[in-house]
């Protein structure tokens, strides 16, 4: 459920910003343009933030190749990763001198980290050396590893609420078709995400329709994000 939920907001963080897959990142801003973007993003322009968070994606796909290449769901932790990486852009101090690359690594880290932690409260009984990971030079990580990492609070409380709104997006702004087929799609509420083909085939409808309803749902959706 929350993994899925995961890729279901950061599908539509990447709607909002124009980006769908990885090929399509732009190249990293010039350290003038990356200060000129913060600076104007403090006096709160919108543009400026959605450009830092658009040319640092990168960044997190980058991370995610190098630390967790043999990872079962690299996809879903560049989606965590994402999450990072605006948390980041949201709170970064251009005024202190250190590098935003370097705080952003440290927050997309910390998000993934946090994603393991909470798949070690799911388990059911599991040892805490066990290995989760393996990163590209062969370190074992280990849940001691996520569980030793600092917890931060006001980020669990922060994620909840983004959660929470999300769905009440989903259940209040939606046609009830429209729902239905976003909560069969993503496992949303219990449900086992589908393709649109299963999704098509089980309300017996075309699947071309199931892709036109869920992207109605979407930009629904990305209108009451914004």
């Amino acid at each position: 459920m929350l993994i899925t939920l995961f890729s279901f907001l950061t599908r539509i963080l990447h709607m909002i910003l124009g980006v769908n897959i990885p090929q399509n990142f732009p190249p990293p801003l010039s350290d003038e343009e990356e200060k000129n973007c913060f600076l104007l993003a403090e006096q709160g322009d919108e543009e400026a933030r959605q450009k830092l968070i658009l040319h640092n994606l990168r960044l997190v796909s980058h991370m995610v190749r190098k630390y967790y290449s043999t990872a079962r769901n690299p996809e879903d932790l560049v989606s965590i990763g994402t999450i990072g990486l605006i948390k980041a852009v949201d709170t970064f101090n251009i005024h202190n001198g250190a590098r935003f690359a370097t705080y952003a690594a440290k927050c997309i880290q910390n998000e993934i980290l946090m994603y393991f932690r909470s798949q070690k409260k799911l388990a059911s009984e599991v040892s805490i050396n066990e290995t989760i990971d393996i990163d590209r030079d062969g370190n074992p990580l280990t849940y001691i590893d996520v569980i030793c990492c600092e917890e931060d609070i006001a980020e669990e409380i922060d994620r909840k609420i983004t959660t929470d709104k999300m769905l009440s997006y989903v259940n209040t702004l939606l046609t009830p078709r429209e729902r239905q087929i976003v909560m069969m799609r993503y496992g949303l509420g219990g449900i086992k995400a589908q393709t649109q083909r299963e999704i098509a085939q089980t309300l017996g409808i075309s699947r071309s329709y199931v892709s036109r309803i869920e992207k109605s749902a979407l930009e629904t959706l990305k209108n009451a994000l914004k």
